[in-house]
C-alpha cells in the first residue's frame, strides 16, 4: 500500500509542478493515464460506479467528483481540486489536493492552510486506542474555529484491497457511537472544508456536488496507516509540508 500510495503521490507532485491557465481538465485526466501506465498501476476511479475519468478534478465550487472535459479550461485564480487512486499488485491508493492558479484571493489562502491543517490535525490522532470521532472532531474543531465548514453529506473511508472499505471517516463528530482505531487499519482521510456553508448540491452529470452557495471549496486526502509508532502517511508527496 506505501508503493501504490507513492504511486499516487508522484503523480499530484507533478500536477503542482506542471499546472497552468489554459490546460483542459481532460488534459490533468490523460497525465494520470499515463502516468499510472508508467508505473504499472491501474487507475481506480475509471468505471467506478460508472465514473468516466481516471481523476476526479473540481474547480472552485465544485467539492468533489467533478468530470474531467475538453470544454472545461483552467484559468488564473482558479482553485484546482484533484483526488486520484490507483491499483496496484491488488491493493489501493488515494489521495487529493487543491492546487491554487496564482493569483488567488487572501479569502481562498486562508481556505487552503486551513483545510490543509485541518487533515493533519485528523491525521494526529490517528492513534491506536483512539476512536473515529477523535479523528472526526479534530478536524471539525480547527475548520469550524476559523471560520469555515465541514462538509457532512460525504466522508474519508477505510481502504485497502478495496477502495473503499469500513470504516467511515466522517469530518464532523456523530452522535452515534465510532468504532476503535486499531493497528493495521489505514484510513483515507479527506476534510472537504467550504468558505460559506457546509450544505452541498448535486450537479445534473450525477456526478459533480457543489456548494449550496456557490462559495469555494477545498479538499484534501492522505491514506495513513495505523502503525505502534503512531500514524504512517502513505501518501506523503517529496518535499510536502505538513502544514501543522
Amino acid at each position: 500500500m506505501l508503493r501504490a500510495n507513492q504511486i499516487v503521490a508522484g503523480y499530484l507532485k507533478l500536477l503542482e509542478e506542471r499546472i497552468e491557465p489554459g490546460l483542459s481538465t481532460m488534459q490533468l485526466d490523460e497525465w494520470a493515464a499515463q502516468y499510472s501506465l508508467e508505473h504499472r498501476a491501474v487507475p481506480a476511479f475509471k468505471g467506478y460506479l460508472g465514473f468516466p475519468g481516471n481523476i476526479c478534478v473540481s474547480i472552485n465550487e465544485q467539492v468533489v467528483h467533478g468530470i474531467p472535459s475538453k470544454r472545461v479550461w483552467i484559468r488564473k485564480g482558479d482553485l484546482v481540486s484533484v483526488d486520484f487512486g490507483i491499483r496496484y499488485h491488488g491493493f489501493y491508493g488515494d489521495a487529493a489536493i487543491t492546487i491554487p492558479v496564482a493569483p488567488v484571493t487572501t479569502n481562498d489562502k486562508n481556505l487552503l492552510t486551513v483545510a490543509r491543517q485541518s487533515l493533519e490535525q485528523g491525521i494526529q490522532k490517528v492513534q491506536i486506542g483512539n476512536r473515529i470521532s477523535d479523528v472526526s472532531r479534530a478536524i471539525q474543531s480547527h475548520v469550524e474555529k476559523n471560520g469555515f465548514s465541514v462538509v457532512r453529506k460525504l466522508a474519508g473511508h477505510g481502504i485497502g484491497s478495496s477502495l473503499h472499505e469500513e470504516p467511515e471517516v466522517p469530518n464532523f463528530v456523530e452522535k452515534k457511537s465510532s468504532p476503535r482505531i486499531v493497528e493495521g487499519m489505514v484510513l483515507a482521510i479527506e476534510p472537504m472544508v467550504n468558505s460559506g456553508s457546509s450544505k452541498v448540491r448535486g450537479l445534473k452529470d450525477g456526478w459533480t456536488i457543489v456548494t449550496a452557495d456557490s462559495k469555494q471549496s477545498a479538499h484534501f486526502e492522505h491514506s495513513v496507516a495505523v502503525t505502534t509508532d503512531g500514524p504512517l502517511v502513505l501518501s506523503r508527496r517529496e518535499g510536502e509540508v505538513d502544514h501543522l
